[in-house]
């Protein structure tokens, strides 16, 4: 098999089976078991653990930066005795989902979590999905880099919700910033394939991110009138100027002013 073909196939993790217990942290974390939610009080304890030890993934965090941030102002004993019992509160609730095996691994005071027993979490398979489009559209094979950029798109339910220090703002908007690139290359591609609904369903997801981003709003005017919907297509052109200038007090680039004269008066030349 050539190294072309290789990459052909190198999603194939995609179509492995569910971890049996998923972290989520796109959006409100969620804990998965066999696909079911597992309900956890937002804010409490073993979220905040999970959370953290998800955000780490690959990576050991010292027990004492787990008790700063879950206990911050408890003496050290205590703290120390308080994460003992709730590494084993979480290795028991989720113990029978892992074969036995124990969520969370403790090795000489640093803490991780046990991915090789089936846990799994969404920011991990969000980059592997990413890394496989882009493989696959580096060797020309478009159709099947735009499979893995939509089931990333997929998985992107809202900004990563992790505790607010430097290294998780800056990680929450790297993956924004690659979910709002996905919706633009996913649309892109099928507006050229004539899929004009669907572009639409990906500029509309992308706008509610980030409405100002007028290289979307060019392509929804653009999808109306290819969908013959010329009136549309000006209307559009009016809630961009509004959202501009009611957020920046500033006027559409010049692409989006001759665009609109365009459709005004040749639309046929779209």
């Amino acid at each position: 098999m050539n190294r072309q073909n290789k990459h052909q196939h190198a999603s194939s993790f995609s179509q492995d089976a569910p971890c049996p217990v998923m972290l989520c942290l796109l959006g409100n974390f969620r804990l998965l078991v066999s696909g079911d939610l597992v309900p956890t009080r937002a804010g409490g304890k073993s979220e905040v653990l999970l959370s953290l030890l998800a955000f780490h993934s690959g990576r050991r965090m010292p027990r004492e930066q787990l008790l700063q941030s879950l206990w911050p102002e408890s003496g050290m004993a205590l703290a120390r005795n308080s994460l003992h019992n709730l590494v084993h509160h979480v290795n028991r609730l989720l113990g029978m989902a892992l074969c036995g095996a124990a969520c969370v691994l403790q090795e000489d005071g640093y803490y991780r979590l046990n991915l090789a027993a089936g846990i799994g979490v969404d920011v991990i398979n969000f980059d592997r999905f990413v890394e496989d489009g882009d493989q696959q559209l580096h060797f020309g094979n478009a159709e099947v880099a735009m499979r893995s950029y939509d089931l990333a798109a997929q998985l992107y339910r809202g900004d990563m919700q992790v505790a607010a220090d430097v290294q998780a703002v800056m990680e929450r908007e790297r993956l924004r910033a690659r979910y709002l690139t996905l919706l633009a290359q996913l649309a892109e591609y099928n507006y050229q394939q004539g899929a004009y609904s669907v572009v639409l369903a990906y500029l509309w997801r992308l706008l509610e991110h980030d409405a100002y981003r007028e290289d979307a709003h060019r392509l929804v005017m653009r999808c109306y009138v290819r969908r013959g919907e010329r009136a549309a297509a000006l209307h559009h052109y009016q809630i961009c100027m509004d959202v501009l200038r009611t957020e920046f007090d500033a006027v559409p680039e010049t692409a989006t002013l001759i665009l609109f004269e365009q459709i005004r008066l040749t639309p046929d030349q779209i």
